[in-house]
């Protein structure tokens, strides 16, 4: 073994660095200890009743109206409790200084719940005595910010912070400077109303963030995540490279209840990377799967890392749109990187697992089988929940709760049939393969809760956090019962000690969500400075300016380098805490740089690109800190297995640029056939893409194969592009023609125009399409009004005056300065023309792909052979 390899880290060393990064590393015995786990404790409870739907029967109206405060108090002082201020302070102990750290930044964090009604008789306005001592919590709160999320975040506000102060100085380059804020004003935005730590972030982290990861802690306490990882690795061990197919997968389910791509590396890749190392991976690049795998569960819905929530009240759609949206590109970047797992395996001729002999078809067709029938389960949940509520409709919610008990009894009896699941060693000289057919049963009650969460926020459309609380709950009767019942079916005679075993579980899963919500919870208050900075200073039309001026008006280069600094914003940053930063500096600089170069895509689209580019920072070195973690475990170089996952990355590298251009891949305006279609389409182009950077398809590419594969994807991605090439999408109208345009069009038919005039902040001429919809109304006149355009011609010139209040192209142009010398005018008007399917491209690529192939098996058959799939 290296040198290097044996720098692995023990599993008590590895569960230290979970805890260091997400729970806290200090752990005092006897009374201390004990009110530290009260406290996590009673702010669970706290969060588990304010999501309920007795909240306002059983709490005072005042916390629940300040919850957000409630929240951060408990953050702050579990910071301190938990998490050293030095690398030197004690574990074992609380030192004096964090006492009043702790203790004095949970009341000023409730500063706001004891002072309310002088603050509200102030309209919000804090007042110097308000100011002073905000500025001495926001200290406070940098502090257990500091101890949780490490400097980097600190740093980052700080400069914000510095920003608000000092930016009118002189000494601030023009181009930047801004009026400035008085301390009053500026502590006001801050942490007296809810425009800074207390803004939208810290009230989603309150209101549904939470639950959820309560909810995946509570379901890990329960046994869920060694059940997810034991039938990953029985399905796919056997296969070639089949112990890194099972940490692709297993990552992906732990992903999707998990909130941390570290707790997700180190879950999962204590067991799967020594596994992958025995089969012939590297350490690096088994280091390198895990952190692809597990940074690639931050992007899978329902939770992606917290970030869904914040989505919805930053983009102003539902959370299930936003799941939809974000629910393809997750999939197919996970099925492109068991592809790259496979390829690896065929290409080193890695040795199988076990000696069992099940064909690759059969596995993925089994596992297909399982999702596809899961999903249908799922849907078809409504229908007997219909019938029944039809059937009583004053009692259905006890009709079926009994119902669900049942199911509940039924799934732990065959449970019982079987022996429980214990952690494997991978480091055991004979590795057995968990058989699926035996162990299936085991956990099969594990999917109660989640059908429970998927049906209330998929059919019902409750809320995140209800929706939350209602598989919590399920949760609590599963953690308190299951080990009893086992018992009582296994006609054991230890069902009291069982029980109380259960109650034990549920205390500790209940004080584990407490813990893990610790860092969340001071990301989005820290984060907050920043989106607060934004709103306060205008400082995003500055990020604007300034990407403009690097990329000299190209609008690809202007997405790479969005793509650059989202990446570097995010560095060091938890997934929450990132999607903030990186979508309140970034998402302004895509939409206004695009619209000025006729991209004109969804807000939740731009929102996805950066929230990519932001959590690739958890791979990439010098800071990516899963691949710290993944070194840790298998022992390998922390730098190599970075930029290794990074490579492994690319397919999520690419996904985000191909998305902002086809919107078809987030499932926006598709029907339900155009949607299977692109499913398809998408996961071949994705496939195609994998194995041109690989450079292994059915055997080693030459360089012409890469470059044709490449093609193909890129064909597959986007077909349109090649389709403009041939016919033009649009049609081009003169300006003076506008009017009779827009009446001629059909309502609903979606027109483009290019609107030229001065920025209203600097008077500089900018260019801004904007695409509308054709109003119904029956003639031209009617259809402007309704847009909110006054048109002024002159000659061949199409003036405008300023939009009319209120109406739809009145915020779009607001931007311009409709009353200085140069004028506002309509530059280019342009009308969709009666362009070929897009998809008909897909026969050329297809049958270019068909080629390489063809040429390819002819090859690998006068080669040596590179072994069999499974």
């Amino acid at each position: 073994m290296s040198t290097k390899e044996e720098r692995a880290l023990s599993e008590e060393e590895l569960q230290e660095l979970v805890a260091a990064s997400d729970t806290g590393a200090r752990s005092p015995h006897g009374p201390v200890g004990l009110m530290i786990a009260a406290v996590a404790l009673i702010w669970s409870i706290f969060q588990v009743l304010l999501a309920s739907p007795v909240a306002p029967y059983v709490l005072p109206g005042d916390l629940i109206n300040n919850a957000r405060q409630i929240h951060l108090a408990f953050a702050i002082f579990l910071a301190a409790m938990a998490y050293p201020l030095f690398k030197s302070s004690p574990r074992d102990y609380i030192p004096w200084y964090d006492w009043i750290l702790g203790v004095g930044g949970a009341i000023l964090a409730m500063y706001g719940y004891f002072f309310y009604e002088k603050i509200v008789g102030n309209g919000g306005l804090a007042d110097d005595t308000d100011a002073m001592i905000s500025l001495i919590a926001l200290g406070f709160l940098f502090l257990a910010a500091y101890r949780t999320l490490g400097p980097v975040m600190v740093a980052l506000a700080v400069v914000f912070l510095f920003y608000v102060f000092f930016g009118s100085s002189e000494v601030v380059p023009d181009q930047i400077r801004w009026a400035g804020a008085s301390l009053r004003k500026a502590m006001s935005h801050m942490w007296i109303t809810s425009e800074g730590v207390f803004g939208i972030a810290l009230g989603v982290s309150t209101k549904f963030v939470f639950l959820f990861v309560l909810f995946g802690a509570l379901l890990d306490r329960a046994g869920a995540g060694n059940y997810f990882i034991k039938m990953a690795f029985g399905a796919l061990g056997h296969l070639r490279g089949g112990p890194a197919k099972a940490a692709v997968v297993g990552s992906a389910a732990t992903g999707l209840i998990s909130g941390s791509s570290i707790a997700n590396v180190v879950t999962t890749g204590t067991f799967t990377i020594p596994l992958m190392k025995r089969v012939g991976f590297s350490a690096e690049k088994a280091g390198a799967v895990e952190v692809a795998s597990s940074v690639n569960g931050q992007i899978m819905p329902p939770v992606m890392g917290a970030a869904a929530f914040l989505m919805v009240e930053y983009v102003g759609i539902s959370y299930v749109e936003v799941i939809t949206h974000a629910f393809l590109p997750a999939v197919i970047s996970y099925i492109a990187l068991v592809y790259i797992v496979h390829l690896e395996a065929v290409k080193t001729k890695m040795p199988t697992i076990g000696d069992r002999v099940v064909s690759m078809g059969k596995t993925i067709g089994g596992m297909f089988a399982f999702f596809a029938g899961f999903a249908i389960l799922c849907y078809a949940t409504q229908y007997p929940v219909g019938w029944i509520t039809s059937l009583f409709p004053s009692g259905s919610g006890w009709v079926l709760s009994i119902l669900l008990f049942a199911i509940y009894i039924a799934l732990i009896y065959l449970a019982s049939k079987v022996p429980d699941l214990e952690l494997d060693d991978p480091n055991a000289a004979v590795v057995e393969l968990p058989d699926v057919a035996k162990i299936y049963k085991s956990g099969l009650y594990y999917m109660l809760p989640i059908i429970v969460l998927v049906y209330f926020l998929m059919i019902e459309r409750k809320s995140p956090g209800l929706s939350a609380f209602w598989a919590t709950f399920l949760l609590f009767g599963i953690l308190l019962t299951q080990k009893s019942l086992k018992a009582m079916f296994r006609g054991e005679s230890d069902v009291v000690a069982r029980l109380r075993e259960g109650v034990k579980d549920l205390i500790e899963g209940m004080i584990d969500g407490a813990r893990n919500m610790i860092g969340i919870g001071l990301a989005t208050a820290t984060a907050g400075i920043i989106v607060g900075t934004v709103s306060l200073t205008g400082i995003g039309q500055v990020m604007a300016d300034f990407v403009e001026f690097l990329s000299g008006g190209n609008l690809i280069l202007m997405l790479v380098f969005v793509a650059i600094l989202s990446l570097i914003l995010g560095m060091g940053l938890p997934t929450t805490a990132n999607y903030i930063v990186v979508s309140s500096l970034m998402v302004s600089v895509v939409v206004e740089l695009g619209a000025q170069s006729g991209l004109v895509v969804p807000l939740i689209a731009v929102h996805l690109f950066v929230f990519y580019f932001g959590i690739m920072a958890d791979v990439t070195p010098p800071v990516g800190l899963a691949s710290f973690a993944a070194a840790a475990v298998s022992g390998g170089d922390a730098i190599r297995t970075g930029f290794t996952a990074f490579f492994y990355s690319l397919r999520t590298v690419a996904l985000p640029f191909v998305f902002i251009f086809n919107t078809d891949l987030l499932l926006i305006d598709v029907t339900i056939t155009q949607g299977i279609i692109v499913f398809i389409v998408s996961t071949i182009g994705i496939l195609v893409f994998t194995a041109g950077t690989m450079g292994w398809f059915l055997t080693k590419s030459r360089i012409w194969e890469t470059v044709a594969l490449l093609v193909v994807a890129f064909a597959l991605f986007r077909p349109g592009f090649f389709m403009n090439q041939i016919q033009p999408p649009f049609e081009k109208i003169p300006p003076a023609q506008f009017a009779t345009a827009l009446e001629d069009a059909s309502p609903g038919d979606q027109l483009r125009a290019v609107i030229r005039g001065p920025d209203f902040d600097t008077l500089d001429s900018k260019d801004l399409t904007v695409v509308f919809d054709v109003p119904d109304e029956a003639d031209a006149q009617a259809r402007l009004d309704g847009l909110g355009l006054v048109l002024v011609p002159e000659g061949d010139t199409i003036k405008l005056d300023e939009p009319m209040f209120g109406t739809f192209l009145s915020e779009k142009l607001a931007s311009f300065d409709f009353y200085g010398d140069e004028p506002v005018q309509i530059a280019a008007v342009q009308a969709p023309s009666n362009q070929l399917p897009k998809e008909l491209i897909f026969i050329p690529a297809l049958l270019l792909l068909a080629l390489v192939a063809f040429l390819q098996s002819r090859r690998a058959e006068d080669e040596t052979p590179q072994g069999e799939l499974a």
